[in-house]
């Protein structure tokens, strides 16, 4: 573990940063005291085992779900009265 200067680190930031991406760890001093790390990220695997299809049989979703409501957003467009049919008619 090296340790640098507020300087220093300024200065060669990309270069820590690329030193850090490889694993290595960097301590940021000011005055001799140390005050940061400069620390390489620990990648965690995504669990990707219940992304798709976790809320199977879960709810129930009316087979009307992508008509409900038309008869409101067509009285909002066509300013008629709500129509339960649905048509705008």
């Amino acid at each position: 573990m090296e340790t640098v200067n507020v300087h220093e680190a300024k200065t060669h930031l990309s270069r820590l940063l690329d030193r850090a991406a490889k694993g290595e760890t960097i301590t940021i001093a000011k005055a001799g005291k140390p005050i940061a790390k400069l620390v390489p990220i620990e990648e965690t695997p995504i669990d990707t085992s219940r992304r798709f299809g976790f809320m199977r049989g879960q709810m129930k979703i009316p087979d009307d779900f992508d008509t409900m409501g038309q008869a409101e957003i067509e009285a909002m467009f066509y300013g008629e009265g709500v129509h339960e049919g649905g048509d705008g008619q």
